[in-house]
């Protein structure tokens, strides 16, 4: 099932697109995604994978956090996030995304504080421009890269090429935190 937060990121990708006065063929050769398969993310049927958002705004040249969040980051000094209070998107019932730099404008990275579910589904494999660094924080993960699969406990870091198709499950059934920067 599809959440409001969802419906409302896919409104924020429709009215980009609108503005920036491209089909939606032409954004899913942008997202390297079939017309069908960016038509659904756009109209908030399918969840929108991280990737795809990261790509747009890559691409389209706005922050991806406006898409995340509707709101346009202000900050160009710093962007202070206080423990637990960044901001916060449940993607779905198996991840939640919280934001650590939300509000800082021209950001080279993305950081986020992902927590993870344990659940039986296979991997979402999803890829993307540039490269991506996980550091567990709390619990343990399994990480498909490209086919590889590591096992990364608490403490535990890597750094990857994230236009591999890649993906996190959590393990021991409970759920796994991980500091995930996509650059």
């Amino acid at each position: 099932m599809i959440n409001d937060q969802i419906k409302q990121i896919a409104l924020r990708m429709k009215g980009l697109r609108e503005d920036l006065e491209l089909t939606t063929e032409q954004m899913a050769n942008i997202c390297s995604v079939s017309q069908d398969e960016y038509t659904a993310y756009e109209s908030g049927e399918k969840d929108i994978p991280v990737s795809i958002l990261h790509c747009i705004s890559q691409k389209c040249g706005v922050e991806m956090t406006a898409l995340l969040f509707g709101e346009d980051p202000h900050m160009n000094t710093y962007y202070l996030t206080r423990k637990g209070m960044g901001t916060a998107m449940e993607r779905s019932k198996a991840y939640k995304y919280q934001s650590l730099a939300a509000g800082f404008i021209d950001r080279k990275g993305d950081p986020f504080i992902v927590t993870a579910e344990p659940n039986d589904a296979p991997f979402h494999l999803n890829s993307h421009p540039g490269q991506e660094f996980n550091m567990v924080l709390e619990g343990s993960m399994l990480i498909s890269i490209n086919g590889k699969e590591l096992i990364l406990n608490e403490g535990d870091s890597i750094y990857f090429d994230s236009n591999k198709l890649h993906g996190m499950k959590a393990l021991n059934n409970k759920p796994v935190k991980f500091l995930a920067i996509i650059l």
